[in-house]
């Protein structure tokens, strides 16, 4: 690690099953037993409590791959309204003690805590104190991991998952990084990992020996970040005003869709809400996106940009009717969305100052 950066203390917070433990909160009778949010009979699983991870059952899974894995499964359908009510108390608890929080979903925020509202040293402390609020104010458990950047943060939460925390200190974190499993390194996806096993490289300690100019030859422009954060460098600083790139929505069906006018029907519906959701944020954007699933799961998607923003829902339906025009099947669909980019939040400069002050205590782990 290069002591020469300044250093800081960050904090990933990650709630610990998130919408299938809200779900056991609210109905004690599902607590203690295998529960996954979404559809039975369709789709994929959105949340799986940890009852059910015990047997195989993992998000983004087909709902009958996690039924034939556990066949007591109870799927429990989304209640995205209640997630983001809770959500919005565990940020304002966050907000108790710094402004410099960055949110990545319902469920999970970095936080820098270098400087904060409370005075506090301890950045291990702070997490402790936050997940302490967190169940007394929501009955809900959440995981911690404290360094001094946002990927060995990020790393440290899932170490002592559920309802715990890690601190990788600066004086730990080069044997930490070197045993480090390199499909645990921020950036490397299953085809880059596959690609360093075949090399050799299973392990930090396995990808610090190969040089800067070796791992871009291998990697491309990646191969310099990975270069970098095998040796603790990572110098994304937490951003709490992240410029959203775009605005969707959309809706999978319990039953597929094939009729014209029912279609015309759900992209109506779909661009009055994207309306609804743009103007409540004073959001225009000139890109919109239509992205159609079938019944057989193939995707399709296409686009269309205008020079001045779309300013009405009968524009965003009527383009919406050309593009659906365009959709290369007629088969049936499950799946219809709405997406606008191209935003005129990225016009708009935000710039957050991040406070670079002496490295003081991270406290004990």
């Amino acid at each position: 690690m290069d002591f020469s950066l300044p250093l800081r203390k960050i904090i990933h917070v990650d709630m610990d099953a998130f919408y299938a433990s809200v779900e056991q909160h609210d109905n004690p009778t599902l607590k203690g037993k295998p529960i996954a949010v979404g559809g039975q009979h369709r789709g994929v699983v959105a949340a799986a409590s940890y009852e059910a991870r015990k047997y195989g059952v993992r998000s983004a899974m087909p709902s009958k791959t996690a039924k034939e894995k556990c066949p007591h499964l109870i799927f429990v359908p989304p209640r995205f309204a209640r997630y983001k009510e809770i959500s919005k108390k565990i940020r304002e608890i966050f907000y108790e003690y710094t402004d410099l929080v960055e949110p990545l979903s319902l469920d999970e925020a970095y936080l820098d805590v270098t400087e904060n509202k409370k005075g506090m040293d301890s950045a291990n402390l702070i997490a402790k104190e936050i997940r302490q609020k967190i169940f007394e104010q929501t009955g809900l458990t959440a995981s911690a991991g404290i360094s001094v950047n946002k990927f060995l943060a990020k790393v440290a939460s899932d170490i002592n998952k559920p309802n715990g925390q890690k601190t990788i200190h600066p004086d730990k974190m080069e044997g930490f990084l070197e045993e480090l499993p390199v499909e645990k390194f921020y950036g490397v996806g299953r085809v880059t990992a596959n690609k360093m096993f075949s090399l050799g490289i299973y392990k930090g300690k396995d990808l610090k020996k190969r040089s800067r100019e070796e791992l871009i030859q291998l990697f491309g422009k990646s191969g310099n970040h990975y270069y970098n954060v095998v040796r603790g460098i990572h110098t994304s600083e937490v951003k709490p005003h992240r410029i959203q790139k775009s605005v969707a929505v959309e809706r999978t069906f319990f039953e597929d869709l094939f009729d014209e006018q029912q279609i015309n029907e759900k992209l109506d519906s779909l661009a009055q809400e994207l309306h609804q959701r743009l103007q409540k944020n004073n959001i225009l954007g000139r890109t919109l996106t239509l992205k159609i699933k079938y019944k057989d799961f193939s995707l399709f998607t296409r686009s269309m940009t205008r020079e001045n923003y779309f300013i009405s829902p009968e524009q965003y339906f009527t383009t919406g009717k050309k593009l659906w025009e365009l959709r290369p099947f007629d088969k049936a669909v499950r799946l219809l969305g709405l997406s606008l980019s191209h935003l005129n939040t990225e016009e708009k400069k935000q710039v957050s100052v991040q406070l670079k002050i002496p490295f003081e205590e991270f406290g004990d782990q």
